[in-house]
């Protein structure tokens, strides 16, 4: 299989037009779209913290792991 990256952008109807020859007529094709992260979903993480409804995890009753438990996971 033969990969073609493309670079693009998007116009202001959030609409994206891709003129490529691919010098292939009548064969099947498979397009893959990859966005970049906004901001905002690479930081979840961050925001998950300053929700209050997570406020909980933070009293001391729900510190019950210790850097002793459990087995290191090596990759």
């Amino acid at each position: 299989m033969k990969a073609i990256e493309l670079k693009s952008k998007t116009n202001q109807s959030g609409r994206l037009k891709i003129d490529l020859d691919l010098n292939v007529k009548n064969s099947a094709v498979r397009v893959l779209i990859l966005m970049d992260e906004s901001e905002e979903e690479q930081n979840w993480a961050t925001y998950a913290l300053k929700n209050e409804a997570f406020d909980f995890l933070k009293e001391p009753e729900e510190d019950i792991y210790s850097i002793q438990d459990g087995k290191p996971f090596n990759d």
